[in-house]
């Protein structure tokens, strides 16, 4: 990548999807008063390597995403719309809105649907 690209989006504006990921993780399995034990047992990965995913200092594998996931009773679209909301929440625009489609930058933004 070249530099511009590394350095397009302040950190600061953008937090990292493995964060949010982690938050939503750790947020789902306080509610539920289980474990790092107990989630790491049943989706079977270490409680350290899950642990370290709560606190988004790794980026886990699809598979042991949803792994953890279905450990905790939720489903991918329950893990995605969390996220979804968080972001959009962290990321709401200041000023004008942007046009429908792209985010205040200039950049197409993500959209997710319901079925």
């Amino acid at each position: 990548m070249t530099e511009r690209a590394l350095h397009a989006v302040p950190e600061a504006e953008e937090p990292l999807l493995r964060h949010l990921i982690g938050d939503v993780l750790r947020r789902a399995r306080q509610e539920q008063g289980r474990t790092l034990r107990e989630v790491a047992e049943a989706a079977q990965v270490s409680m350290p390597y899950l642990s370290e995913i709560e606190r988004g200092r790794k980026e886990p594998s699809s598979e042991v995403l949803a792994a953890v996931y279905r450990a905790l009773g939720l489903h991918l679209v329950d893990l995605v719309g969390d996220v979804a909301d968080r972001l959009s929440v962290i990321s709401a625009p200041v000023s004008a809105p942007a046009a429908p489609g792209f985010a205040s930058r200039g950049g197409p933004r993500a959209m997710l649907l319901a079925a």
